[in-house]
């Protein structure tokens, strides 16, 4: 009936385009399941719906666990919708969570539990609950009101859940002969999925040249949306009419790609149906949503199941809406450690609770589950850390092995520069160069003054032969702000002051003989008397050198393949380099600082003379010399603090398991290798290292292990537990030593930094700008997923998201 009633709509006239309402849809279902990878749907299974403009349910947000859906006749009484309802549970497929173990029931006498090889010999439609540890059937529960089911099969495959694990025949029994139930309501989602034998293709004389230049307009706007993609660029134009000058990014970028090829012009563009263009908003939208689907559909597929870690940060776009990034690290098959983004989420509140059910949401949509979860990262630096420290404890109440690793680069950043500024001195630096920042960033005029100094300055040193030419030096450079949660940004500050000292110094002069502006002149005059004292140069090479560092360790940080016990390898020679230079450093530190003095004409003090504390009584303070006070109360004081607290802050981070995790380090033929510690370790996991049946096995494997790869040239160069993986997958060892190799995948998906966070963010001001602040969520995602992830993207195959695009919807053309 509905595809009657939508049949006679085309015949109304209507001033607006008729794509929109013959062959779109704004609902769109983007949920995998893990048990095998994607299959694209063909064009005569797997065909898609078309909604009513009446229907309001949400497709996006229908209920997965199968325990916990209501009756699709208590969502709504309208039959086209029941119909949408269907259809998007069917291109979604059963509901199959992957969990280990499973839960156990005492069945007469005997503890039994959901047998997940049940799921792939009935993986068409066999769901599993996990709110009843029951399992369900989709087919009877979309259709068997309609073909007439009911009694007992009804209520254990639909209503109540089956849950007689040992009673594998019951299962058969449900699905019966050919006139059963089961097999009816099977048959009548494959009628309700197969396009070919809807009502509007079959009063509709569709020729073969139609279909051939149906796929040559679905394949040029593919072609365009990849490119747009890919590229981060959401394609809606504010005004796509015909006389419109500016249609927007995929109309024009679609004019230009079939500009050159006649032919494809015209077919296209000339030629097109004005109401089958396929360049509508909404066939823009579905094939950015099929495009991100397929993209992660392919990142799950990837993990297939195996465990990982998360990593969750969250921040506000430009449309200061918070948005929360999830990201996941896994072994992949070939042993190297990925991490993928995997979806950004609009949290409207920022709570614990309302994190942990937006990933729930997540995770149910992508067929993940938390229980295959070994561990969870944050920054611990953003506004939210009291809700991620809330959010940790939340999952680690489900899953007690989702041990948590703060982010070590934020960590570090965090006790360099926090815990420097707990020293008077070091806070007010700080502070004046942020006030410097503000006064330097207040107005472009300054920034121009600035500019033209700096142009200034090296011309006179490239003419007094102080500096060089050549290509790629002398280039332009800008005042960087300060900020705790930026990696690097306050070494950064302090570099770029250094190098702008003097103009600089010829701005500050500037501003502070401004007629007008009285704020700006107070803080020139204050930075332009803090930049001509000795003190202030001292600092500023202090920090240079503290920070210039670590400033390497974090950039190590950043990348993908890094693992955890490297990154600690990584903070230790931070930590041996301070004690160095705390040792040896300071006379190098102070001739620099003279050097730096006499050239900006700083007056240098006698370091023998008597310090004097500026504002304050001499009568008051112990008196000590110049010298005494920037070695002692200064440089030692400052790296001495650093030294303890790094000791202090990286040391307490899961000690006994990092202890244990050490004992797998392959440097120095395995000098480090420790079989008591490693079974310690992998009792830190007891779901995966039963006490009885694989803690002895593992203790012998051990030892074979070690023999073997000591005495195998390949495995004498290694340097990091993420080569040792990648090598045992190499020669098969893998397979030879599947408990050892666990162990290894459980070390590595310890997760190290949220780098992989803070690239999704930066890319996030990318996609979503001022001028595109009012992107939809889902539309936002998908941009999102398509750009980030584009080298997953780039591999997905056109015919493949050409099908899946053909399956969204009830199109009213066969591909």
């Amino acid at each position: 009936m509905s595809t009657i009633q939508s049949y006679f709509k085309r015949l109304k006239p209507t001033n607006t385009e008729p794509e929109s309402q013959s062959e779109q849809v704004s609902n769109s279902i983007s949920v995998p399941t893990v048990q095998e990878s994607y299959q694209p749907p063909q064009a005569s299974q797997f065909q898609s719906f078309q909604s009513s403009p009446q229907a309001k349910i949400n497709i996006e947000n229908l209920e997965a666990d199968p325990g916990k859906r209501p009756s699709i006749y208590s969502l709504t009484s309208n039959p086209i919708e029941r119909e949408d309802i269907r259809r998007a549970y069917l291109l979604k497929g059963p509901t199959q969570p992957i969990l280990k173990p499973f839960p156990q029931t005492e069945m007469y006498g005997k503890m039994r539990r959901f047998n997940p090889k049940l799921s792939k010999e009935f993986g068409s439609w066999l769901e599993y609950s996990v709110s009843k540890d029951a399992c369900f059937c989709l087919y009877c529960y979309l259709l068997d009101m309609e073909v007439g089911g009911s009694g007992s099969t009804r209520e254990a495959f639909v209503s109540v859940g089956f849950k007689n694990w040992q009673k594998k025949d019951r299962i058969k029994l449900h699905v019966g002969d050919h006139k059963s139930v089961h097999n009816r309501c099977y048959q009548a989602c494959q009628d309700l999925m197969k396009q070919k034998q809807h009502i509007d293709i079959a009063f509709s004389n569709i020729s073969e040249q139609q279909r051939i230049d149906y796929r040559i307009r679905l394949k040029t706007s593919l072609d365009c949306a990849r490119y747009l993609l890919r590229n981060g660029q959401p394609f809606r134009g504010h005004d796509e009419s015909k006389s419109s000058n500016h249609q927007g990014l995929f109309l024009e970028t679609l004019k230009f790609y079939s500009k050159p090829n006649k032919e494809m012009s015209q077919v296209v563009l000339q030629n097109a149906p004005d109401n089958h263009k396929l360049t509508s908003p909404m066939i823009q939208k579905d094939l950015s949503q099929a495009c991100a689907d397929l993209t992660v559909k392919a990142i799950i597929s990837d993990i297939d199941g195996d465990y990982f870690s998360l990593l969750v940060d969250e921040a506000r776009d430009v449309a200061i809406k918070e948005q929360m990034a999830v990201v996941l690290r896994y072994v992949n098959k070939k042993g190297s450690i990925v991490e993928c983004f995997i979806g950004i989420i609009h949290v409207s509140d920022t709570t614990a609770q309302s994190l942990k059910a937006a990933i729930d949401g997540l995770f149910s949509k992508l067929g993940l589950s938390l229980s295959k979860c070994r561990g969870q990262g944050y920054d611990g630096a953003s506004n939210m850390r009291g809700e991620f420290k809330g959010l940790k404890s939340l999952i680690l109440a489900d899953n007690p092995s989702a041990f948590y690793i703060h982010c070590f680069a934020h960590q570090l950043q965090l006790t360099l520069v926090k815990v420097a500024k707990h020293h008077e001195k070091i806070q007010e630096f700080f502070d004046m160069l942020q006030k410097m920042a503000t006064v330097v960033g207040g107005s472009c005029k300054r920034k121009e003054i600035l500019q033209m100094n700096q142009y200034e300055q090296i011309v006179e040193r490239i003419a007094s032969g102080e500096i060089p030419t050549g290509k790629g030096l002398n280039q332009e450079t800008t005042l960087k702000r300060p900020g705790d949660t930026r990696w690097g940004s306050h070494f950064g500050t302090v570099t770029s002051v250094i190098s702008l000292f003097s103009p600089i110094i010829s701005l500050m002069k500037i501003i502070k003989n401004e007629p007008k502006n009285d704020a700006a002149r107070t803080d020139a005059g204050c930075i332009l008397y803090a930049m001509e004292d000795f003190e202030f140069a001292f600092l500023l090479h202090l920090m240079k050198l503290i920070l210039g560092i670590t400033y390497e360790l974090s950039q190590a940080l950043q990348k993908k393949d890094q693992d955890l016990l490297n990154a600690i390898g990584l903070v230790k020679v931070v930590k041996f380099h301070l004690q160095e230079v705390r040792d040896n450093g300071f006379d190098e530190l102070l001739q620099e600082t003279n050097i730096f003095a006499n050239k900006y004409d700083i007056d240098i003090p006698n370091m023998n003379d008597v310090y004097c504390h500026k504002g304050r009584s001499r009568r008051r303070l112990e008196s000590f010399t110049f010298l005494h006070y920037f070695k002692v109360e200064l440089f030692n004081t400052v790296i001495d603090t650093q030294v303890q607290e790094l000791g202090d802050r990286f040391d307490n981070v899961n000690t006994r398991l990092l202890e244990c995790l050490s004992c797998l380090d392959p440097r120095d033929s395995f000098a480090n290798f420790n079989k008591e510690k490693l079974i310690e370790f992998a009792r830190f996991y007891p779901l995966e290292f039963d006490e009885l049946a694989d803690i002895p096995f593992l203790s012998s494997s051990l030892g074979n292990f070690i023999i073997d790869v000591r005495a195998d040239s390949d495995f004498v160069n290694l340097k990091t537990i993420s080569d040792l993986a990648l090598k045992m997958v190499e020669k098969r060892k893998d397979i030879v030593y599947p408990l050892v190799y666990l162990l290894i995948k459980l070390a590595l998906v310890l997760p190290v930094a949220t780098a992989s966070v803070e690239r999704v963010f930066s890319a996030m001001t990318f996609v979503k700008d001022k001028l595109r602040n009012r992107i939809s969520d889902d539309w936002f995602n998908s941009c999102m997923l398509t750009y980030v992830e584009r080298d997953i993207f780039d591999k997905i195959d056109d015919e493949d998201i050409m099908q899946y695009f053909q399956g969204m919807k009830n199109r009213r053309m066969l591909l």
